[in-house]
């Protein structure tokens, strides 16, 4: 469950403790969330995964060919 703004600054010792334990607050400024309290040295949720499309995804050898010059000139290059 989210925390107002006024929640956070009023009860951040309280809120730290939460965080010490494990848990993830969520900030809100009113109904929506601004910002998430979480432990140092957990990565948040929904974080990046390095190879995550690794034999999804194929780049042909056609994109690592040069562009053509006109293709330059329209990018002012």
């Amino acid at each position: 469950m989210p925390v107002t703004v006024h929640q956070a600054k009023t009860h951040l010792s309280r809120l730290l403790e939460r965080v010490e334990r494990g848990e993830e607050v969520v900030i809100a400024r009113g109904r929506t969330p601004v910002a998430r309290l979480v432990p140092i040295g957990r990565a948040p949720r929904g974080g990046r995964r390095f190879g995550t499309l690794r034999g999804k995804v194929s780049v042909g050898k056609k994109f690592f060919q040069p562009l053509p010059a006109d293709e330059l000139e329209r990018w002012g290059v």
